[in-house]
């Protein structure tokens, strides 16, 4: 667990004094030193003493009065603003610690939400980088008008955006056929490319 926070400069002087009176080495009954002097001692402005010695005097361990300055009223209260502060500082760390805990898991929610996002996305590129494409058959009718015809002088992919990558004749298949190829009744065209390409293509022998 992390230290708990440095006290400000009145703070830490309160404590100091509230320690030495706790050990008398202020007795109860003696005054303090004057601002001045304490200002000198802790190498601050006299107000930042008038600060802390309001802080002991708010917990009954001193009393400042007019004309007199600040006498020590009870070392048991002193002891007591110790305490309270130590349990207070306690509490205080924490409390600081919870909201930096809190701060770094919502720091990691967000870092393995973006990191899981960014998984999936990358998994759908591979899959679709890695998968073959898929392809289909389409049979050339004994009435379609391509019958004689050759790929090329049907503008074949131009017109349909599917790809024919092999044509099933009776026992052969002639595999990547090239612009020249002719079209006969019963070849079985194998298209790769997308539903609407093949819908296409579909159309084109079927017209």
């Amino acid at each position: 667990m992390k230290e708990a926070p440095i006290p400000s400069q009145y703070l830490r002087i309160s404590l100091d004094l509230a320690r030495r009176i706790s050990k008398g080495e202020l007795p109860e009954g003696s005054r303090v030193y004057g601002r001045s002097v304490l200002a000198s001692e802790y190498g601050v402005s006299p107000e930042t003493v008038r600060r802390a010695l309001c802080l002991l005097a708010d917990s009954s361990v001193v009393e400042t009065l007019p004309q007199s300055g600040t006498v020590v009223l009870s070392a048991a209260h002193a002891r007591r603003y110790l305490e309270n502060y130590s349990d207070n500082a306690d509490f205080n760390t924490l409390r600081h610690r919870l909201m930096e805990l809190v701060g770094q898991h919502e720091a990691l929610g967000r870092e393995i939400a973006e990191v899981s996002a960014a998984l999936v996305q990358r998994q759908k590129s591979l899959f679709s980088a890695t998968q073959p494409l898929p392809n289909y058959e389409l049979a050339i009718p004994e009435d379609s008008p391509l019958l004689g015809r050759s790929i090329g002088e049907l503008d074949f992919w131009q017109r349909t955006g599917a790809t024919i990558i092999a044509i099933r004749r009776e026992e052969n298949l002639i595999l990547s056929p090239g612009p020249h190829a002719e079209l006969l009744s019963g070849d079985v065209l194998l298209l790769v490319g997308t539903l609407t390409a093949v819908d296409a293509a579909h159309r084109l022998i079927h017209a």
